[in-house]
Protein backbone atom coordinates (compact mmCIF):
# COMPACT_ATOMS: atom_id res chain seq x y z
CA UNK A 1 0.00 0.00 0.00
CA UNK A 2 1.38 3.04 -0.90
CA UNK A 3 -0.27 6.86 -0.14
CA UNK A 4 0.70 9.68 -3.05
CA UNK A 5 0.28 13.29 -1.88
CA UNK A 6 0.76 15.63 -5.35
CA UNK A 7 0.08 18.78 -3.71
CA UNK A 8 -1.93 20.64 -1.21
CA UNK A 9 -5.32 22.25 -1.35
CA UNK A 10 -5.08 23.51 -5.17
CA UNK A 11 -2.44 24.98 -7.73
CA UNK A 12 -3.01 28.22 -9.31
CA UNK A 13 -1.17 28.43 -13.02
CA UNK A 14 -0.99 30.79 -15.91
CA UNK A 15 0.23 34.20 -16.94
CA UNK A 16 -1.25 36.51 -14.26
CA UNK A 17 -2.30 33.93 -11.69
CA UNK A 18 -0.69 35.91 -8.85
CA UNK A 19 -4.33 37.73 -8.85
CA UNK A 20 -5.74 34.69 -7.19
CA UNK A 21 -4.98 35.98 -3.70
CA UNK A 22 -7.48 38.11 -4.26
CA UNK A 23 -10.05 35.12 -3.15
CA UNK A 24 -7.75 34.14 -0.48
CA UNK A 25 -9.62 34.30 3.26
CA UNK A 26 -6.80 35.85 5.25
CA UNK A 27 -6.84 38.80 7.80
CA UNK A 28 -3.18 38.70 9.20
CA UNK A 29 -0.07 37.38 6.22
CA UNK A 30 3.21 36.86 7.35
CA UNK A 31 5.58 37.31 4.46
CA UNK A 32 9.13 34.64 4.15
CA UNK A 33 11.31 36.29 0.96
CA UNK A 34 14.82 36.20 0.57
CA UNK A 35 17.07 38.96 -1.32
CA UNK A 36 15.91 42.35 -2.88
CA UNK A 37 15.01 41.05 -6.47
CA UNK A 38 11.33 41.11 -5.43
CA UNK A 39 11.61 43.80 -4.21
CA UNK A 40 13.86 45.98 -7.55
CA UNK A 41 10.67 44.04 -9.77
CA UNK A 42 8.19 45.20 -8.00
CA UNK A 43 7.07 41.60 -7.39
CA UNK A 44 6.35 42.09 -3.44
CA UNK A 45 5.15 45.31 -4.52
CA UNK A 46 2.36 44.03 -6.64
CA UNK A 47 1.55 41.09 -4.05
CA UNK A 48 1.28 42.97 -1.02
CA UNK A 49 -1.17 45.96 -2.67
CA UNK A 50 -3.85 43.29 -3.71
CA UNK A 51 -3.80 41.65 -0.03
CA UNK A 52 -3.42 45.62 1.17
CA UNK A 53 -6.53 46.47 -0.86
CA UNK A 54 -8.18 42.96 0.96
CA UNK A 55 -7.36 44.97 4.13
CA UNK A 56 -4.83 42.53 4.96
CA UNK A 57 -2.13 43.04 7.80
CA UNK A 58 1.47 42.30 6.45
CA UNK A 59 4.12 41.85 8.24
CA UNK A 60 7.67 40.75 6.50
CA UNK A 61 10.98 38.48 7.53
CA UNK A 62 13.37 38.97 4.58
CA UNK A 63 17.02 38.36 3.93
CA UNK A 64 16.44 34.54 4.01
CA UNK A 65 19.97 33.37 2.58
CA UNK A 66 20.68 30.93 0.26
CA UNK A 67 20.66 27.46 1.86
CA UNK A 68 19.29 28.97 5.27
CA UNK A 69 20.23 27.55 8.76
CA UNK A 70 18.33 26.84 11.22
CA UNK A 71 19.32 30.05 13.46
CA UNK A 72 17.19 31.91 10.36
CA UNK A 73 14.52 30.09 10.54
CA UNK A 74 14.09 30.42 14.76
CA UNK A 75 14.17 33.86 14.10
CA UNK A 76 11.46 33.79 11.91
CA UNK A 77 9.34 31.67 14.27
CA UNK A 78 9.61 34.56 16.69
CA UNK A 79 9.14 37.43 14.04
CA UNK A 80 5.68 35.09 13.69
CA UNK A 81 4.77 34.49 17.59
CA UNK A 82 4.90 38.80 17.90
CA UNK A 83 2.71 39.05 14.63
CA UNK A 84 0.69 35.92 14.93
CA UNK A 85 -0.46 35.61 11.32
CA UNK A 86 -3.32 33.14 10.26
CA UNK A 87 -1.40 33.18 6.98
CA UNK A 88 2.42 32.50 5.45
CA UNK A 89 3.19 32.82 1.95
CA UNK A 90 7.01 32.03 0.93
CA UNK A 91 7.64 34.43 -2.02
CA UNK A 92 10.70 33.57 -3.52
CA UNK A 93 13.40 31.00 -4.49
CA UNK A 94 13.40 27.39 -3.30
CA UNK A 95 15.57 28.28 -0.20
CA UNK A 96 12.77 31.12 0.76
CA UNK A 97 9.99 28.72 0.41
CA UNK A 98 11.73 26.14 2.55
CA UNK A 99 11.84 28.01 5.09
CA UNK A 100 8.93 29.78 5.06
CA UNK A 101 7.46 25.59 5.07
CA UNK A 102 9.10 24.98 8.07
CA UNK A 103 8.20 28.31 10.39
CA UNK A 104 4.63 27.98 9.17
CA UNK A 105 5.10 23.70 10.34
CA UNK A 106 6.95 25.01 13.88
CA UNK A 107 4.81 28.28 14.50
CA UNK A 108 2.01 25.50 15.12
CA UNK A 109 4.18 23.34 16.82
CA UNK A 110 5.80 25.71 19.60
CA UNK A 111 6.63 22.97 21.91
CA UNK A 112 9.02 20.81 19.90
CA UNK A 113 12.17 21.76 19.11
CA UNK A 114 13.18 21.90 15.71
CA UNK A 115 17.15 20.77 16.10
CA UNK A 116 15.56 17.87 18.31
CA UNK A 117 13.48 16.79 15.04
CA UNK A 118 16.28 16.97 12.83
CA UNK A 119 18.06 14.68 15.12
CA UNK A 120 15.34 12.59 15.61
CA UNK A 121 14.09 12.47 11.88
CA UNK A 122 10.74 12.46 13.66
CA UNK A 123 8.71 15.79 12.93
CA UNK A 124 5.15 17.53 13.02
CA UNK A 125 2.84 16.04 10.45
CA UNK A 126 0.09 18.97 10.81
CA UNK A 127 -0.55 22.09 10.40
CA UNK A 128 -2.67 24.77 11.04
CA UNK A 129 -1.72 28.13 9.57
CA UNK A 130 -2.16 28.80 6.12
CA UNK A 131 0.49 28.18 3.86
CA UNK A 132 0.54 29.97 0.34
CA UNK A 133 3.81 29.00 -1.89
CA UNK A 134 4.92 31.22 -4.57
CA UNK A 135 7.86 30.77 -6.44
CA UNK A 136 10.12 33.18 -8.63
CA UNK A 137 12.50 30.29 -10.01
CA UNK A 138 11.74 27.59 -11.04
CA UNK A 139 13.43 24.23 -10.29
CA UNK A 140 13.09 22.98 -6.74
CA UNK A 141 9.51 21.87 -6.76
CA UNK A 142 8.87 22.94 -2.96
CA UNK A 143 5.85 24.71 -3.24
CA UNK A 144 4.30 21.27 -3.73
CA UNK A 145 7.00 19.05 -1.78
CA UNK A 146 6.60 17.50 2.03
CA UNK A 147 10.16 18.64 2.10
CA UNK A 148 12.08 21.29 3.49
CA UNK A 149 15.75 21.44 3.51
CA UNK A 150 17.80 23.11 6.10
CA UNK A 151 21.86 23.80 6.25
CA UNK A 152 23.86 22.81 9.85
CA UNK A 153 26.53 25.14 9.75
CA UNK A 154 28.05 23.56 12.57
CA UNK A 155 28.59 20.40 10.49
CA UNK A 156 28.99 21.39 7.11
CA UNK A 157 25.40 19.19 5.88
CA UNK A 158 22.05 20.18 4.62
CA UNK A 159 19.57 18.28 6.48
CA UNK A 160 16.02 17.18 4.97
CA UNK A 161 12.86 17.49 6.86
CA UNK A 162 9.96 15.16 5.50
CA UNK A 163 5.84 15.91 6.65
CA UNK A 164 2.86 16.37 5.33
CA UNK A 165 2.46 19.40 7.13
CA UNK A 166 5.38 20.96 5.01
CA UNK A 167 2.67 20.57 2.09
CA UNK A 168 1.89 24.44 1.23
CA UNK A 169 -2.31 24.68 0.89
CA UNK A 170 -1.87 27.02 -2.40
CA UNK A 171 0.86 27.00 -4.81
CA UNK A 172 0.97 29.70 -7.00
CA UNK A 173 2.95 29.06 -10.60
CA UNK A 174 2.97 32.45 -12.14
CA UNK A 175 5.52 32.37 -15.24
CA UNK A 176 5.56 36.31 -15.47
CA UNK A 177 7.17 36.18 -11.81
CA UNK A 178 10.32 34.18 -13.43
CA UNK A 179 10.94 36.48 -16.48
CA UNK A 180 13.60 38.92 -14.66
CA UNK A 181 15.75 35.72 -13.35
CA UNK A 182 19.67 35.96 -14.55
CA UNK A 183 20.53 33.19 -17.06
CA UNK A 184 22.98 31.28 -14.55
CA UNK A 185 19.25 31.02 -12.64
CA UNK A 186 17.27 29.86 -15.04
CA UNK A 187 19.89 26.88 -15.97
CA UNK A 188 20.96 25.53 -12.32
CA UNK A 189 16.95 25.57 -11.21
CA UNK A 190 15.75 24.24 -14.54
CA UNK A 191 18.86 21.61 -14.24
CA UNK A 192 17.26 20.52 -10.45
CA UNK A 193 13.89 20.33 -11.28
CA UNK A 194 15.45 17.71 -14.84
CA UNK A 195 17.24 15.62 -12.03
CA UNK A 196 14.04 15.46 -10.19
CA UNK A 197 12.38 14.10 -12.90
CA UNK A 198 15.22 11.75 -13.80
CA UNK A 199 16.06 10.56 -10.50
CA UNK A 200 12.25 9.85 -9.57
CA UNK A 201 11.92 7.76 -12.31
CA UNK A 202 15.05 5.80 -12.34
CA UNK A 203 14.17 5.19 -8.31
CA UNK A 204 13.04 1.48 -7.29
CA UNK A 205 10.00 3.50 -5.77
CA UNK A 206 8.51 4.62 -8.59
CA UNK A 207 5.16 3.81 -9.54
CA UNK A 208 2.35 4.28 -11.99
CA UNK A 209 1.35 7.62 -10.86
CA UNK A 210 4.37 9.37 -10.81
CA UNK A 211 6.12 7.59 -13.76
CA UNK A 212 4.02 9.49 -16.03
CA UNK A 213 4.65 12.64 -14.06
CA UNK A 214 8.22 11.80 -14.65
CA UNK A 215 8.56 11.29 -17.59
CA UNK A 216 6.56 13.82 -18.84
CA UNK A 217 8.62 16.43 -16.67
CA UNK A 218 12.05 15.47 -18.41
CA UNK A 219 10.30 15.38 -22.21
CA UNK A 220 9.08 19.04 -21.34
CA UNK A 221 12.18 20.20 -20.03
CA UNK A 222 14.66 18.72 -22.92
CA UNK A 223 12.04 20.58 -24.97
CA UNK A 224 11.55 24.34 -23.01
CA UNK A 225 14.31 24.72 -21.00
CA UNK A 226 17.19 25.41 -23.67
CA UNK A 227 14.38 28.32 -25.17
CA UNK A 228 14.08 29.48 -21.51
CA UNK A 229 17.67 30.01 -21.02
CA UNK A 230 18.41 31.49 -24.51
CA UNK A 231 15.00 33.58 -25.20
CA UNK A 232 13.86 34.23 -21.86
CA UNK A 233 10.25 34.32 -23.90
CA UNK A 234 6.97 34.08 -21.76
CA UNK A 235 5.65 31.05 -23.12
CA UNK A 236 9.16 29.09 -22.21
CA UNK A 237 9.13 30.12 -18.75
CA UNK A 238 5.66 29.30 -18.52
CA UNK A 239 6.27 25.77 -19.76
CA UNK A 240 9.36 25.49 -17.68
CA UNK A 241 7.63 26.63 -14.45
CA UNK A 242 4.88 24.06 -14.99
CA UNK A 243 7.25 21.32 -15.46
CA UNK A 244 9.44 21.57 -13.01
CA UNK A 245 6.60 21.80 -10.43
CA UNK A 246 4.99 18.86 -12.23
CA UNK A 247 8.89 17.24 -11.39
CA UNK A 248 8.35 17.79 -7.86
CA UNK A 249 5.11 16.28 -7.67
CA UNK A 250 6.31 13.12 -8.77
CA UNK A 251 9.60 13.14 -6.72
CA UNK A 252 7.78 13.92 -3.31
CA UNK A 253 6.11 10.85 -3.56
CA UNK A 254 9.23 8.69 -4.86
CA UNK A 255 12.57 10.43 -3.58
CA UNK A 256 15.62 11.17 -5.60
CA UNK A 257 18.96 9.50 -5.35
CA UNK A 258 22.39 10.15 -5.48
CA UNK A 259 23.15 13.40 -7.25
CA UNK A 260 21.00 15.15 -4.37
CA UNK A 261 23.48 13.66 -1.98
CA UNK A 262 26.23 14.47 -3.86
CA UNK A 263 24.83 17.75 -4.04
CA UNK A 264 24.06 18.63 -0.51
CA UNK A 265 27.71 17.24 0.56
CA UNK A 266 29.40 19.73 -1.63
CA UNK A 267 27.01 22.46 -1.42
CA UNK A 268 26.60 22.26 2.57
CA UNK A 269 30.92 22.57 2.60
CA UNK A 270 31.87 24.79 0.01
CA UNK A 271 28.34 27.32 -0.46
CA UNK A 272 27.94 26.50 -4.23
CA UNK A 273 24.54 26.54 -5.68
CA UNK A 274 22.95 23.52 -5.15
CA UNK A 275 20.96 23.33 -8.95
CA UNK A 276 24.73 23.90 -10.57
CA UNK A 277 26.27 20.83 -8.17
CA UNK A 278 22.98 18.81 -9.35
CA UNK A 279 23.69 19.93 -12.95
CA UNK A 280 27.28 19.29 -12.72
CA UNK A 281 26.72 15.41 -11.32
CA UNK A 282 23.64 14.19 -12.59
CA UNK A 283 25.44 12.52 -16.10
CA UNK A 284 28.14 11.00 -13.91
CA UNK A 285 25.74 9.73 -11.59
CA UNK A 286 23.85 8.17 -14.22
CA UNK A 287 26.96 6.54 -15.89
CA UNK A 288 27.06 4.82 -12.20
CA UNK A 289 23.59 3.74 -12.27
CA UNK A 290 23.36 2.11 -15.59
CA UNK A 291 25.35 -0.63 -14.01
CA UNK A 292 21.80 -1.64 -13.06
CA UNK A 293 19.72 -3.34 -15.71
CA UNK A 294 16.30 -2.10 -13.99
CA UNK A 295 17.68 1.45 -14.45
CA UNK A 296 19.69 0.90 -17.87
CA UNK A 297 16.18 -0.01 -19.33
CA UNK A 298 14.91 3.10 -17.96
CA UNK A 299 17.72 5.36 -19.31
CA UNK A 300 16.66 3.58 -22.47
CA UNK A 301 13.36 4.39 -22.76
CA UNK A 302 13.52 8.29 -21.76
CA UNK A 303 16.27 8.23 -24.43
CA UNK A 304 13.68 7.23 -26.85
CA UNK A 305 11.00 9.78 -25.45
CA UNK A 306 13.68 12.89 -26.31
CA UNK A 307 15.19 11.51 -29.36
CA UNK A 308 18.86 11.11 -27.92
CA UNK A 309 20.61 9.26 -25.55
CA UNK A 310 19.78 10.61 -22.06
CA UNK A 311 23.12 10.48 -20.63
CA UNK A 312 25.02 12.33 -23.97
CA UNK A 313 21.63 14.57 -23.83
CA UNK A 314 22.21 15.55 -20.09
CA UNK A 315 25.86 16.90 -21.25
CA UNK A 316 24.86 18.70 -24.20
CA UNK A 317 22.31 20.34 -22.28
CA UNK A 318 25.22 21.32 -19.57
CA UNK A 319 26.70 22.67 -22.56
CA UNK A 320 23.64 25.16 -23.97
CA UNK A 321 23.60 26.26 -20.51
CA UNK A 322 27.21 27.01 -19.82
CA UNK A 323 26.94 24.49 -16.90
CA UNK A 324 31.05 23.86 -16.08
CA UNK A 325 32.32 19.91 -17.01
CA UNK A 326 33.34 18.82 -13.66
CA UNK A 327 33.87 20.67 -10.01
CA UNK A 328 37.38 21.66 -11.14
CA UNK A 329 35.88 23.96 -14.20
CA UNK A 330 33.50 25.13 -11.27
CA UNK A 331 36.19 26.73 -9.42
CA UNK A 332 36.53 24.35 -6.89
CA UNK A 333 40.71 24.06 -5.31
CA UNK A 334 42.32 20.80 -6.05
CA UNK A 335 43.59 21.05 -2.25
CA UNK A 336 40.58 21.78 -0.95
CA UNK A 337 38.57 18.73 -2.48
CA UNK A 338 41.06 16.66 -1.35
CA UNK A 339 41.75 17.98 2.00
CA UNK A 340 37.86 17.51 2.74
CA UNK A 341 37.44 14.42 0.65
CA UNK A 342 36.72 11.88 3.45
CA UNK A 343 34.27 14.19 4.78
CA UNK A 344 32.31 14.91 1.47
CA UNK A 345 32.34 10.91 0.97
CA UNK A 346 30.90 10.13 4.53
CA UNK A 347 27.72 13.59 4.02
CA UNK A 348 27.47 12.53 0.26
CA UNK A 349 26.87 9.15 1.96
CA UNK A 350 23.47 10.13 3.73
CA UNK A 351 20.15 11.85 2.64
CA UNK A 352 19.01 10.80 -0.90
CA UNK A 353 21.82 8.36 -1.67
CA UNK A 354 20.45 6.09 0.84
CA UNK A 355 17.23 5.60 -1.95
CA UNK A 356 19.80 5.15 -4.73
CA UNK A 357 18.80 2.51 -6.89
CA UNK A 358 22.41 0.72 -6.68
CA UNK A 359 24.28 0.60 -3.41
CA UNK A 360 27.16 2.96 -3.28
CA UNK A 361 30.01 2.08 -1.20
CA UNK A 362 32.55 4.67 0.58
CA UNK A 363 35.19 3.75 -2.57
CA UNK A 364 32.33 4.19 -4.46
CA UNK A 365 31.97 7.44 -3.24
CA UNK A 366 35.60 8.46 -3.61
CA UNK A 367 35.76 6.89 -6.93
CA UNK A 368 32.29 8.90 -8.23
CA UNK A 369 33.84 12.15 -6.58
CA UNK A 370 36.93 12.21 -7.74
CA UNK A 371 35.94 11.62 -11.41
CA UNK A 372 33.28 14.71 -11.04
CA UNK A 373 36.11 16.68 -9.68
CA UNK A 374 38.20 15.82 -12.84
CA UNK A 375 36.01 15.71 -15.44
CA UNK A 376 36.41 11.48 -16.59
CA UNK A 377 33.45 9.67 -17.40
CA UNK A 378 32.86 7.05 -14.92
CA UNK A 379 33.46 3.30 -16.13
CA UNK A 380 30.02 2.01 -16.52
CA UNK A 381 30.19 -2.50 -15.13
CA UNK A 382 27.09 -4.05 -16.70
CA UNK A 383 25.69 -7.66 -15.87
CA UNK A 384 24.10 -6.80 -12.72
Amino acid sequence: MKELRFHGKVIVTGSGSIQYLQTIDCKRVFFVIGGNSVFINGTYGNVKAILEEKGCEVCIFSNVPKDPPIETVLEGIENMREFQPDTVIGLGGGSVIDAAKIMALYYDHLDIDISESYNSGIFPQTRRTQLIAIPTTSGTGSEVTRFSVLTNRNSDIKMGARSNGLIADIAILDAELTVSMPRNVVAETGMDALAHAVECYTNPNLDDFTEVLAAGAIEGLFKYLPESYITSSLKSREKVHNYQCIAGSAFANVGTGMDHGIAHALGGKFNYGHGLLIAIALPYVLQFNVREVAVRVKVGYLSQRIGKDLIEGIKELNEVLNIPRSFKDMGLNKADFSENLDLLVQNALKGSTRVNPVHVSADDMCYILTSIYEGTDIETTFGK
